[in-house]
């Protein structure tokens, strides 16, 4: 047989890195868990799959494939792809330039098909988008596409915006992963309770339990983040008239 050569990886170098960001224990919550991959042009990443979770891959940088089920999933900057439960995956960076995935992950019991939400295709329908004053939600992963509990999507924020109103779930748990600008976000109780307070830059995650308010506020750029929920499936606005006119000072759902 042919005898081949070794390979020398130095120290701190690797084609692919996975990062564990929170699970439900740390992070106060019921069902979400979150991480991130950085994919080097030409790594690739062993098979992952998770038996008690569905999973939505968000492509935050760069180009990555997907390979899930036997198929080929390219993901451009800003699509998402469902992983059901217990489906084993693959990545891959084929580019010249790094690559950035997020994964949210949710308990679930049924296995559901694999589903890629087009950035490109889904960001020019008026009916995927829900424009508020000083943003814009983008409704990636909605209630029309199958899942147990995940719904998902992104916001973007114009320059010294800020949420409005308030609003808190009695039947959701979120994380905001914050992939562009930077700002601030208040996580809290009530007005007495207001405390959590924190400036969020880029590759930030902030965690929402159940029944805590988490506005969100621009500085002087633009600011992105990615929403994932878990729980009920069902977007804030969608369910509220009173989020969609503003006119109230807080929404509970």
């Amino acid at each position: 047989m042919s005898v081949k050569p070794g390979t020398l990886f130095r120290a701190g170098e690797a084609a692919v890195v996975y990062r564990e960001r929170f699970t439900p224990a740390s992070a106060n919550l019921e069902y979400l868990s979150c991480g991130e991959y950085a994919l080097q042009p030409g790594g690739r990443s062993q098979g992952v799959a998770y038996p008690t979770e569905e999973a939505l891959l968000f492509a935050w940088r760069g180009t990555t494939h997907v390979e899930v089920g036997g198929k080929d999933y390219c993901l451009a900057p800003y699509d998402v792809l469902y992983v059901p439960k217990g489906w084993e995956y693959r990545m891959e960076n084929s580019s010249t330039e790094p690559a950035n995935v997020v994964v949210a992950r949710a308990l679930a019991q049924n296995v559901h098909p694999v589903q890629h939400c087009v950035f490109a295709q889904l960001s020019k329908l008026e009916t995927r988008i829900r424009r508020l004053k000083g943003k814009n939600v983008y409704l990636m992963f909605d209630v029309s596409e199958k899942a147990d509990r995940l719904v998902a999507g992104y916001t973007f924020f114009e320059p010294y915006a800020r949420s409005w109103p308030p609003h808190n779930h009695t039947d959701q748990e979120e994380v905001y992963f914050f992939i562009r600008g930077h700002g601030s976000m208040e996580v809290y109780e009530d007005a007495e309770t207001l405390s959590f307070v924190h400036n969020v830059e880029e590759g930030d995650a902030v965690t929402i339990p159940f029944l805590n308010y988490h506005p969100v506020f621009s500085q002087d750029a633009p600011l992105e983040f990615i929403w994932a929920i878990a729980g009920e499936r069902y977007w804030v606005g969608d369910k509220s008239k009173d989020f969609m006119s503003g006119t109230v000072q807080s929404v509970t759902t």
